[in-house]
C-alpha cells in the first residue's frame, strides 16, 4: 500500500474520476445484466462510446471500467453487480506511471496529475517487483495505490514429513506438534472495540463520530497482525524441520454451521480463510510445500485406530475414542489427522497448490 500525499485540488480530482469510473461500471453493469453476458469483448462494442462521452473516461479507463464490471458480474450472473461510487479504480501501466521513488503519475478526468507518495523502507525495496497494475484506493478521506508485486519464490524441497495445522476460533491454530496459537487476544480486543464503538454511536456527538473515524479498521488491522504472526511461525517450522503444511479447506463453513446468538459475531468475524492464504504465500516464498485438505471427520477420526464416530468428540476441547480408547485434545487430534491426508495428498516436488484446493499454479503472487 502506497499512501498518495494529495493537494486539495488533487484529491478532488482523483475522487471526481472515481466517481466518473464507478458511475460508468454501474451503466455497463446494467447492459451486462440486460444482455445476459459477461463477455467483455461482446460488452465493449454496446457500451464503450457512450462510456467515454456520457462519463468522460479516457479510451483506457473505458476498458478498465468494462473488465472491472465485468468481473464482478462473472462472479454470479443472477444477480446485477452494484458498485459503490468511492469503490477502486484499476490503474494499468498506460494510465499510470512511475516517476522514480517520490512520485507517481495519474490519469484523472482533467488530464494527468503529479501526485507525491509516501512509502517505507518495506515498500521501496520492493517497488522494481511492480507487476503493473495497481487500484486506486480511498480510505480515511487519503488516496493509496494497492500495487502488486511479484514475490520472489524459493525452490520447493522434497519434504520428510507433513505439519498438520488445524483452524480454529478459540485456538485460531493447533499444529500436529501439539502447539495451540490462542485466539483470547484478538476476542478482547473484538469485545473492547465492540463495547467502545456501541458507546460512541449511542453518544453521536461531533467529537464521537471523529474517534469513531480515527478507529475505524484497528480491529481489523490486529487480526490481520496476529495471522501474520501465526502463519509466519508455522512455516519457519516446517521450513526448519524439512515438512510440508497440510490445512484443512474450511470453505463454504459459514452456510454449512450454526451457532448459538451469542456466538455469532465471534463466528461471523472468524478469518480463517485471511490466515490460511497468509501461510500458503508464506510457504510459496520460502520453498515450503503446501496442500489444502479436505477436513471433514478429521475431529471425530480416531488417528490411533482410525475409528470415526460422533461420539468421539466428547466437548469442543476433548477427544476420546470410544473403540481403543485413545484421548487427548480435539485440535490436536484433528491436526495430527489433517498431517495424515496431507501425506495421502502429497503435491508433486515443483509445483505449487493453490491455497483453497489441490489445483497446482506455477506461480504465487503475493500483494
Amino acid at each position: 500500500m502506497v499512501k498518495l500525499a494529495t493537494t486539495r485540488e488533487q484529491f478532488e480530482a482523483l475522487r471526481e474520476t472515481m466517481h466518473c469510473f464507478n458511475e460508468a461500471c454501474n451503466f455497463i453493469a446494467d447492459v451486462a445484466f440486460r444482455e445476459g453476458s459477461a463477455n467483455k469483448i461482446r460488452l465493449q462494442p454496446l457500451v464503450y462510446f457512450e462510456v467515454r462521452k456520457k462519463f468522460n473516461l479516457s479510451s483506457q479507463m473505458a476498458v478498465r471500467a468494462i473488465a472491472k464490471a465485468c468481473e464482478a458480474f462473472k462472479r454470479d450472473k443472477k444477480r446485477k453487480p452494484k458498485f459503490r461510487l468511492d469503490g477502486g479504480v484499476v490503474y494499468d501501466q498506460r494510465i499510470l506511471s512511475w516517476k522514480g521513488l517520490d512520485s507517481a503519475s495519474l490519469l484523472t478526468t482533467h488530464g494527468r496529475i503529479r501526485v507525491p507518495v509516501r512509502m517505507g523502507e518495506y515498500q521501496r525495496a520492493r517497488l522494481d517487483r511492480i507487476r503493473g497494475q495497481a487500484d486506486l484506493i480511498l480510505r480515511n478521506k487519503t488516496f493509496y495505490l494497492a500495487v502488486v508485486v511479484e514475490a520472489p519464490e524459493a525452490t520447493l524441497f522434497d519434504p520428510v514429513g507433513v505439519l498438520g495445522v488445524d483452524l480454529g476460533v478459540v485456538n485460531l491454530a493447533v499444529d500436529s506438534d501439539g502447539v495451540a496459537y490462542k485466539g483470547d487476544k484478538v476476542e478482547r480486543a473484538m469485545v473492547r472495540a465492540g463495547k467502545l464503538k456501541a458507546g460512541l454511536q449511542a453518544c453521536g456527538s461531533a467529537s464521537a463520530v471523529r474517534h469513531l473515524e480515527k478507529i475505524s479498521g484497528r480491529e481489523q488491522r490486529f487480526r490481520r497482525d496476529v495471522n501474520h504472526v501465526i502463519s509466519k511461525r508455522l512455516v519457519a517450522k516446517a521450513k526448519d524441520t524439512g515438512r510440508m503444511i497440510a490445512v484443512e479447506d474450511l470453505g463454504g463453513i459459514r452456510s454449512q454451521t450454526t451457532v448459538r446468538k451469542a456466538q455469532r459475531r465471534r463466528h461471523n468475524s472468524w478469518a480463517f480463510r485471511q490466515l490460511a492464504f497468509f501461510i500458503a504465500y508464506k510457504a510459496a516464498v520460502a520453498g515450503v510445500p503446501f496442500i489444502a485438505v479436505n477436513p471433514r471427520g478429521t475431529s471425530r477420526t480416531c488417528p490411533k485406530c482410525g475409528c470415526v464416530e460422533k461420539r468421539n468428540r466428547l466437548d469442543r476441547d476433548n477427544f476420546k475414542c470410544i473403540s481403543c480408547g485413545h484421548a487427548g485434545p480435539a485440535d490436536y487430534v484433528a491436526a495430527v489427522n489433517i498431517a495424515a491426508r496431507g501425506a495421502v495428498n502429497r503435491p508433486i516436488v515443483g509445483e505449487h497448490t493453490n491455497q483453497l484446493s489441490n489445483k497446482p499454479t506455477n506461480s504465487f503472487v503475493g500483494i
